[in-house]
């Protein structure tokens, strides 16, 4: 028997009951206060995630109950347990996926997506190179590149375990894959002899990290920001404007959202990249935690217990 939340259920609204949320960098630099757009106090962490419709208002046409939903565009508050809001705030996802995914599909796959897609023409046989290769849209940017034949340089922090790390992106279909200390060198050409030069570059980093992708890029090629997780700032070097005629751009998936146009096509791709999980041609690293174990999981997602794989909290 559902129990619904004590709240009025109007004829335009879904009562949703969450099944899984992820924990995002983003969803924590909320809570800190320190991302550009912070929702109204009191607030409700969380920005994606997926549920089960489990009541519908009386004038819903185009849900019923036991649809699976993602919030689109996404928006605050996925860590309760019952969502009500109106049936254009949600978008119907195959329950033929597992929900972890369907959970996680909007913020980092379509980030992933969007840098591919939206900056550089990319052609079958070009290359791009992107730090941050471990992280959740690096793994999706190699599989993405991969199934485009594009092929990926591919650069991780200098740490214990960097050769395990290694392994597990090019059974991903990662074709290069460095710390940053091996390619701090003079002659990094010759490491990457077998790969054409990377028109597009990606940065998640900053640091040393975002002038290592400068260094390879191509005559021409295009640096995309996307985040900062070592806090340090983005550093171009003269010759690098000038001899190279580089590009730096920045990407805020947020922002891009806004677009009336852009959330149509959105939500192509989201049904696309989870056609390609259900296909089993998509996959990243996650754990399942119970939401009763929400402070372990925050731990994990901060860094406290060291590395870990996106923590995804379940119902």
């Amino acid at each position: 028997m559902v129990h619904l939340p004590p709240v009025e259920i109007k004829e335009k609204d879904l009562c949703v009951k969450m099944l899984a949320a992820p924990i995002n960098p983003s969803d924590i630099n909320r809570i800190q206060g320190v991302y550009p757009i912070r929702p109204p106090a009191p607030a409700i962490g969380g920005y994606e995630g997926v549920g089960e419709v489990v009541s519908v208002g009386s004038s819903v046409e185009n849900f019923t109950t036991g649809d699976w939903v993602i919030p689109s565009p996404p928006s605050f508050g996925t860590w309760q347990t019952y969502i009500v809001k109106q049936e254009d705030s949600w978008h119907r996802v195959a329950k033929t996926v597992p929900p972890e995914y369907a959970a996680t599909i909007t913020v980092n796959p379509l980030t992933a997506y969007c840098l591919l897609k939206d900056f550089t023409k990319l052609n079958p046989g070009d290359s791009i190179v992107q730090n941050g290769a471990t992280s959740m849209v690096g793994q999706c940017v190699i599989q993405l590149a991969r199934l485009w034949d594009v092929r990926s340089v591919n650069i991780i922090r200098d740490r214990p375990g960097s050769e395990e790390a290694k392994d597990k992106l090019r059974k991903l279909g990662a074709d290069e894959v460095y710390t940053e200390s091996q390619l701090d060198v003079k002659n990094v050409k010759n490491l990457l002899s077998d790969v054409p030069e990377p028109s597009l570059g990606l940065n998640c980093v900053g640091g040393n990290a975002s002038s290592l992708v400068l260094k390879i890029l191509r005559k021409g090629g295009t640096m995309v920001t996307y985040g900062g997780m070592s806090k340090k700032p983005v550093t171009a070097s003269t010759s690098s404007f000038i001899f190279k005629d580089l590009v730096l751009r920045g990407f805020w998936l947020q922002k891009w959202l806004a677009s009336s146009d852009n959330m149509r096509d959105c939500k192509v791709m989201i049904d696309h990249l989870l056609s390609l999980v259900r296909d089993n041609h998509f996959k990243y690293e996650m754990e399942l935690v119970s939401f009763d174990d929400f402070n372990i999981a925050l731990d994990k997602a901060l860094g406290k217990l060291g590395s870990q794989p996106k923590q995804i909290l379940r119902f």
